[in-house]
């Protein structure tokens, strides 16, 4: 049985790992911290917790974690991860990041969008923690970088076109849809109820998302060579769930090709990316409370365009669940483990 620890879990990220590790047959959550709520079982603050989790909230050091986990998610924010994380790599721990602060390789563009980083030694080192592009790098990982929500959904619907030259990366525009637990559980009048009901908007429009380096550094591996990318995150009246529209021109070799072929071949061996038939488009309804990304396309002929869909859980492909998925991956777990429940729908 694995020890865990989960820092930073009053967070909605936090709430959906101890959700799913409460069932997770190969660990044991036997620390969990908030200075927030240290003192309060888990369970207290988060009731849907009640009865399968018995769990104290606590308020610890580093130095007073290490003996409570062998491996620990730090669900934590960017620059706060950063003076933690080496200490617990330091200590023989294993972590999986949830922050973005060890996501992009090159410690200038981290800093041109973050601020100065702390510890960039790890950079290199750091795993990107997208299991369909990167799964025998995570199972030998002592650190992985979660990826960031939209980043995932993204990333997942386009690496196969850019990978075989089918479309062109200049023409790339996205544009993602997210519910409003993206934005965390901290007080803001920005997601009150009355803000986000009944309204939907736009935000860090022109290229002003901390993501879009992060989605461009992964594209760009892909394509081989520079990518940039238009980006804009909107705000969903929902609570989780994640939908990107991602529209491109197809090269000369890109409108030849057989698109859904290609799509089934990269994924058909993946348990957690589902490639609907041709006509169908993907929902959040289809994806809220499992670890899925559903990806869909069309073609519009008249443009030469085509036009990818996908849809994750912001809360579980999105981070908590593909969290998991690559804790399983690091300690040799079957990928699925406590992954593999369908939707919650409706």
């Amino acid at each position: 049985m694995l020890d865990v620890g989960i820092i930073g879990a009053s967070g909605y990220t936090g709430v959906e790992l101890a959700r799913i590790l409460a069932v997770h047959p190969e660990v044991r959550l036997t620390v969990a911290t908030s200075r927030q709520y240290a003192g309060r079982k888990m369970a207290e603050v988060f009731p849907s917790l009640a009865k399968r989790l018995d769990v104290l909230c606590e308020n610890l050091t580093v130095d007073e974690l290490l003996p409570r986990a062998d491996f620990f998610f730090a669900a934590v924010p960017h620059k706060t991860a950063m003076d933690i994380v080496p200490k617990l790599l330091a200590a023989g721990k294993k972590v999986v990041d949830l922050s973005a602060d060890y996501r992009l390789h090159d410690q200038q563009v981290y800093e041109e969008w973050y601020q100065p980083h702390s510890s960039p030694e790890f950079l290199a080192e750091a795993v990107y923690g997208l299991p369909e592009l990167y799964r025998d790098q995570i199972r030998t990982a002592r650190l992985v970088a979660n990826p960031g929500c939209y980043p995932t959904s993204v990333i997942l619907a386009l690496t196969p076109l850019l990978r075989e030259d089918l479309i062109e990366p200049g023409t790339l525009v996205i544009d993602s849809k997210s519910g409003a637990s993206g934005a965390g559980r901290s007080a803001n009048v920005a997601n009150l109820y009355c803000e986000v009901a009944d309204s939907f908007r736009a935000y860090k429009v022109g290229g002003k998302h901390r993501h879009t380096p992060e989605i461009e550094q992964e594209l760009s591996l892909a394509a081989g060579a520079p990518v940039r990318v238009t980006f804009t995150p909107h705000l969903l009246p929902i609570s989780r769930g994640i939908l990107s529209t991602s529209y491109a021109t197809l090269t000369p070799r890109g409108a030849k090709a057989d698109i859904f072929a290609l799509y089934e071949a990269a994924y058909r061996d993946e348990p957690f990316v589902r490639v609907l038939a041709p006509g169908e488009q993907p929902a959040t309804h289809n994806v809220r409370g499992s670890n899925c990304c559903d990806i869909a396309f069309a073609f519009d002929h008249r443009t030469g365009r085509i036009i990818v869909t996908s849809a994750i859980d912001n809360i579980g492909k999105g981070a908590s669940g593909q969290a998991v998925q690559n804790m399983n991956l690091m300690q040799g777990f079957a990928e699925g483990t406590a992954l593999m429940g369908p939707a919650c729908f409706p």
